[in-house]
């Protein structure tokens, strides 16, 4: 099986939709998933992700199942920090300084971060674990059930499914599937817009898998169209 995580295109987050350079990024993302087709599609219930997800479910004929636990609020209500860039309101944890979070402690000491001052005590960890619960939920869904770091393959699968979510959700649920400390993933990986991350769940003789990471925010749809190469509008890639 191969599971695309796919963050949404340019947004406008008040009122939630696309700009209309996202709506470019979407139909060229569109035409990029119907080169090998998709088997199903679960989406966030946010509207900048269905608006994404819409131009390769209308041309492959596939109805997008809506999973709440994809919007990314509860993730953000929960791990998200008060600004210290003298802006109003909080943003993403991870979003500073990535030494924060990877560094000599927190390499050295798996648990350090979990109780670094940034968090003001948020519940980082139940966070987490919700997040976890959602997923092995999916996962067993599709054939794949979790047993600590790899996964028991009850029905191999050769489908290619994708989940339309977001920024902070993914960089999250990805760091969950690969087993990577999410304060390693969070300092050392980043997610664009509209950008496709592709696990393979290998369909092993002996029965048990682990996901492998084929390409992490893939964004070769939005150079085939000819559409500005900028990691999140603000780097030129």
């Amino acid at each position: 099986m191969l599971l695309y995580i796919i963050r949404h295109g340019d947004p406008i987050y008040d009122p939630d939709s696309l700009t209309e350079k996202g709506h470019m990024q979407a139909e060229a993302l569109g035409r990029r998933l119907c080169v090998n087709g998709l088997d199903r599609a679960y989406v966030s219930p946010m509207i900048r992700a269905q608006q994404t997800a819409a131009p390769a479910c209308k041309a492959l004929g596939i109805t997008p199942v809506i999973k709440e636990w994809m919007s990314e609020q509860m993730l953000f209500d929960k791990i998200s920090v008060p600004r210290d860039d003298g802006k109003p309101g909080k943003r993403w944890c991870w979003e500073r300084q990535n030494t924060d979070f990877k560094n000599n402690e927190t390499i050295n000491d798996p648990d350090a971060w979990k109780d670094h001052p940034i968090f003001y005590g948020a519940p980082v960890e139940d966070a987490l674990s919700v997040l976890a619960g959602k997923s092995d939920e999916l996962l067993e869904e599709l054939g794949y059930r979790r047993e600590g770091s790899i996964y028991r393959i009850l029905k191999p699968s050769e489908e290619r499914v994708a989940a339309f979510c977001h920024h902070g959700f993914g960089m999250t649920w990805i760091s969950h599937l690969l087993q990577i400390p999410p304060h390693l993933f969070w300092g050392s990986f980043n997610i664009s817009h509209s950008g496709v991350t592709i696990l393979e769940f290998e369909n092993h003789e002996n029965g048990i898998t682990a996901p492998r990471c084929l390409m992490l925010s893939d964004l070769s749809h939005v150079y085939a169209d000819g559409l500005p190469m900028e990691y999140n509008n603000v780097i030129k890639i």
